[in-house]
């Protein structure tokens, strides 16, 4: 008879669906490029931006926590706890955006310059924590690194648990713009890149794909 509890066999498969996010994300990345390509912030962005850099310093401890995983320190970390579960795509799959990530924000940043808020947008702006003055800003390489290892993540977790990484990259994005680290297509753009760049991994690597198997006795 089939057991009720069947086991579940896994392989590794490379997804359409990664290929349509890489290419998705490359667009986004294009547009934000196109539209930030004079350094400067249209009034529909400052409006944007201000409606969350104006948010109250009391949700600086609240949200700071968050900033911290798009630090490059944490795709090798990750890596080091995919080596632990035995996970070794993953492991992978998280050096190799880390990788991408320090090398694809550099050369867009060589491509469009942008300041940061305090340079581009100038008075009123809010900043918290130790974020610069100056210096460039499209793409939010926090928001890229993010991006990546949720694409690479997801399809390791099941059920609602997929949406964590996501709900993990929106509330990175917010921080940025709330401490005044970036302009939000600075956030938006990096996140189209972090997604191209997870896509085309997950391509390269493989993701895996869980398949029911009927026992019988």
């Amino acid at each position: 008879m089939n057991d009720p509890h069947r086991a579940a066999q896994v392989r590794y498969v490379r997804r359409e669906r990664d290929a349509v996010a890489a290419i998705v994300g490359l667009a986004v990345l294009g547009l934000g490029m196109i539209a930030v390509r004079n350094g400067s912030v249209s009034s529909f962005e400052q409006s944007v931006f201000h409606a969350v850099n104006d948010l109250p310093g009391a949700l600086y401890p609240i949200l700071w926590p968050f900033q911290q995983l798009g630090a490059v320190l944490v795709g090798p970390l990750v890596a080091l706890i995919a080596l632990i579960l035995r996970r070794y795509r993953l492991a992978i799959a998280a050096l190799l955006v880390t990788v991408a990530k320090l090398l694809l924000e550099r050369l867009v940043k060589v491509v469009v310059s942008r300041q940061r808020p305090a340079k581009s947008i100038g008075t009123g702006v809010h900043r918290r924590g130790d974020v610069s003055v100056a210096g460039e800003a499209f793409v939010s390489g926090h928001a890229v690194l993010v991006a990546a290892l949720a694409m690479i993540i997801q399809p390791y977790l099941r059920g609602r648990w997929q949406l964590v990484p996501w709900v993990v990259v929106a509330l990175v994005m917010i921080t940025r713009v709330y401490v005044g680290a970036h302009n939000p297509l600075d956030v938006i753009a990096g996140v189209g890149l972090g997604v191209a760049i997870g896509g085309l991994v997950n391509l390269l690597v493989g993701v895996p794909q869980r398949e029911p198997v009927n026992e019988t006795t």
